[in-house]
């Protein structure tokens, strides 16, 4: 199972990175169930096979921060035997997991105060976390305009689009990631999500740094909603990820190299607001 989770990670089948930390915090789980010889033998594999996941995608934040808490967890204490490290590895996992779910519904919820009823908004890409925020908003008697970008090329945004029309107090439009700066007049707030933040710099889908520039300089305030396991300080060293060029193009590149960067990387200088389960700041 954790082979298979560092393979599905690494080819990124599953979009969400709090999604894949706690898919990877799961897959730990497995060690729970072998037997090793001595205390020391199974610590050596929780690091080793902890170690393996970060690897498999090293643009993920929250991948890192919930696999070190486990390790941090269990190596920081004394085991009588295996299995006392064992039933430790299961509440580090269960803790884990328990913060990141409940961080992002109370970031959606943070994220939902801060919508205001009748706003224009204009979203990229397919975050549940901003998802959550605009539907637990309609849901509570607010109505919204969403302008949502297609977000190339994998065209998540299409996603968000279908999902947020399904609600019947949300206009939702479909526009092409170009289009943006055309729309922004109309619009009261950018909102996006995040892959994380580390110091004074988003990482996001791609796209989000042209964005970002161009609503600051049409005065659109921008507000980026994720949970705070996604918040980095120290310890970490965003990589970004180069999809495959058929993402963009079917047909061979001919004599010109397609490129395909997974994540940009925008100054939160360009952000007004961060939204996180902790609650609202300026960065």
């Amino acid at each position: 199972m954790i082979d298979q989770t560092v393979d599905e990670i690494a080819d990124m089948q599953t979009h969400s990175s709090s999604v894949v930390a706690v898919k990877a915090a799961r897959a730990l789980g497995e060690l729970t169930d072998r037997e090793f010889p001595a205390v020391e033998e199974y610590l050596r594999a929780l690091e080793r096979n902890s170690n393996a996941l970060r690897r498999a995608n090293p643009s993920h934040a929250s991948l890192h921060n919930t696999q070190a808490r486990v390790v941090e967890r269990v190596t920081g204490e004394d085991h009588d035997s295996v299995a006392a490290a064992q039933r430790l590895t299961e509440t580090a996992i269960d803790a884990v997991v328990e913060t990141v779910e409940e961080g992002k519904q109370r970031a959606a919820e943070h994220g939902a105060d801060l919508l205001a009823d009748d706003d224009t908004l204009l979203v990229h890409d397919y975050s549940t976390t901003v998802l959550s925020a605009v539907t637990r908003a309609a849901e509570a008697g607010a109505s919204f305009t969403v302008y949502v970008t297609e977000a190339r090329p994998r065209y998540l945004g299409r996603k968000m689009a279908r999902r947020l029309a399904e609600f019947e107090a949300v206009d939702t439009h479909l526009l092409v990631d170009s289009a943006s700066g055309h729309y922004l007049s109309e619009c009261d707030r950018v909102v996006v999500g995040m892959d994380c933040i580390v110091e004074d710099t988003l990482y996001n889908r791609v796209g989000t740094y042209p964005l970002a520039a161009t609503a600051a300089d049409a005065g659109v305030p921008v507000a980026v909603i994720g949970s705070a396991a996604k918040l980095v300080d120290t310890g970490f060293a965003f990589e970004n990820e180069f999809r495959a060029a058929s993402e963009v193009m079917r047909e061979p590149a001919d004599g010109f190299v397609v490129e395909n960067p997974a994540y940009d990387a925008t100054p939160t200088r360009l952000v007004d607001t961060v939204v996180t389960d902790e609650g609202r700041f300026d960065p």
